[in-house]
């Protein structure tokens, strides 16, 4: 696929989701491979605290999850089939119909995720969401993603439809963080035990203040 059409393909991800949702949503494992980094995630957020799930998709497994956990869940998804759904299936969480490009809730977060989602904004709109959702976080608010390992633009498949995924390098992603008074605590590439994925855990300062932002890739998916 040449570059022309990548970007082109970045344009398309809210129909493919629209158009799949039921479809993924009864293909998504149920099983939580990604237990332990939401764990990690939440050992971050304050008992009952409140998580701002950005992709949540039909709700189902993570926001079911932060739920039974005791949390107050907000779901954020620019499909409208699968905020629908995650609406039926866990009437115990607020579920919007929203873009996270352009991110303006009334609310600020003890921690946000976005599982297997943030990856599908262009690079230009990953740089300009970043600094959107550091403001909607607590202090010593907490932020995990899954990105890639290097920048790049790659593709992917939700049911037959082609998909778009990008990614920044590391240290950008430690740049644009820093600034916004984010450190990166962990960041794991292509980690063995969840699937490949790669995986960003940060959290934001109690008071924003410069410090290194170059970030230590772990090979091991435990916290230092």
């Amino acid at each position: 696929m040449s570059n022309t059409d990548i970007s082109k393909l970045a344009l398309q991800t809210q129909s493919v989701y629209q158009r799949n949702a039921r479809r993924f949503a009864s293909k998504r494992p149920k099983t939580l491979v990604e237990q332990l980094w939401l764990d990690r995630f939440i050992k971050l957020v304050p008992k009952h605290g409140s998580i701002l799930d950005l992709g949540c998709g039909a709700g189902d497994p993570i926001g079911s999850y932060f739920i039974k956990q005791g949390h107050r869940v907000v779901g954020l998804d620019a499909s409208s089939n699968m905020i629908e759904m995650a609406r039926e299936i866990n009437p115990h969480g607020d579920w919007r119909h929203g873009d996270m490009r352009h991110l303006d809730l009334p609310e600020r977060f003890h921690g946000i995720i976005g599982w297997n989602s943030f990856f599908h904004l262009t690079r230009d709109e990953q740089r300009k969401a970043l600094p959107e959702i550091a403001r909607h976080l607590h202090p010593e608010g907490a932020l995990l993603l899954t990105v890639g390992p290097n920048e790049g633009e790659v593709t992917g498949c939700v049911g037959d439809d082609p998909i778009y995924h990008a990614s920044l390098s590391p240290n950008e992603y430690g740049d644009i963080l820093a600034s916004h008074g984010i450190r990166i605590r962990q960041f794991v590439p292509e980690d063995p035990d969840c699937y490949g994925m790669t995986i960003l855990l940060a959290q934001k300062a109690v008071f924003l203040e410069a410090e290194n932002s170059r970030v230590e890739i772990s090979d091991s998916p435990h916290l230092k």
